[in-house]
Formats: structure tokens, sequence, C-alpha cells
């Protein structure tokens, strides 16, 4: 991968100025390998990594990962089904995987209701749909690459005998 694409990847905050600094490259080559980049669609965007547990006004989310089985369309393969499904507002993130399952979805939702609803409504009524398998997220210790903190560190006792 160009360096530039793994400074912005580790921090998209990253100046142009301090890219070139690190690269030993000219600012406006630098600029304009950006300009590219985005024109191109290799940067989709920008994004910040926020740790939820850390903020005063928590808002309830739950995150579940799904393992969705599907049967591919003649001609089409996995494209249009995975389509359909990732157009839902739920839907965050799907891949396409080897292995027993064909997609992993990342699904977010209010609560526990709100994804298990989406499942239920949505998700295994549609047509090409075989199978699910949820599994809810509890805690994250580590998101793109960044380790997150705790606010409170929750201690185990000692128990003795």
């Amino acid at each position: 991968m160009d360096v530039i694409l793994e400074l912005l990847r580790k921090d998209a905050r990253i100046t142009p100025q301090e890219i070139a600094k690190l690269t030993k490259k000219n600012v406006d080559q630098v600029k304009k390998k950006i300009k590219k980049y985005e024109k191109d669609g290799v940067l989709l965007g920008y994004k910040a990594i926020v740790n939820k547990e850390m903020l005063e006004d928590k808002e309830g989310e739950v995150r579940a990962l799904i393992e969705v089985k599907v049967m591919p369309q003649k001609d089409l393969g996995f494209d249009k089904v995975a389509e359909r499904i990732f157009s839902f507002p739920e839907v965050t993130s799907c891949y396409l995987l080897s292995g027993s399952y064909d997609l992993l979805l990342v699904v977010e939702g209010r609560d526990l209701k709100t994804v298990s609803r989406f499942v239920a409504e949505k998700l295994s009524p549609m047509e090409n749909v075989r199978g699910t398998v949820t599994h809810f997220l509890l805690k994250k210790y580590k998101e793109d690459g960044v380790m997150l903190k705790s606010k409170e560190e929750h201690k185990r006792l000692a128990i003795s005998y």
C-alpha cells in the first residue's frame, strides 16, 4: 500500500504537510495524490473511532454480527443478494465469506429488540436467505487497530478456600 494511504489510514487528521515531511515529498505532490485517490474512489471517506463507553450520555446501541447463508442468484452470484441486504439502514458492513456462511453483516440497532426485529422481519424472510446466526457484541476491546480503554476498570475479587 502506498505510504500516503497508510499514514491516512492510521490517522485521518494528518495534514499533507506532515505527510510530506515524513515521506520527504513535496506538499503539492502529496495534495495532488490525495485528491487523485479521492477522485478515483480509493479514499472513500475519513472517520473518527469513537469509544462510546467513555461518553457521559451513552445512547443505547446494540451491535450484532450476523452470519447469513444465502442462495446465489443465477448469473449474478452473491452480489445482487448482498446489495439488497446491505441497502438496509441497519446494516453498517457486509462481507462475502468463505466457510459455512456466505455473508457476514454488522448490524446496529437501538436495542436487542430492534436488531431481533430486523432479523425476523426483514432479513430472514428474504427470498434468497437460507439461514442466519446472530452474535451480539458484548464489549469492544479493539476497533480498527485501536485499543479501546474502559471508563472504569472492574477487578475480579480473589477467591480463596
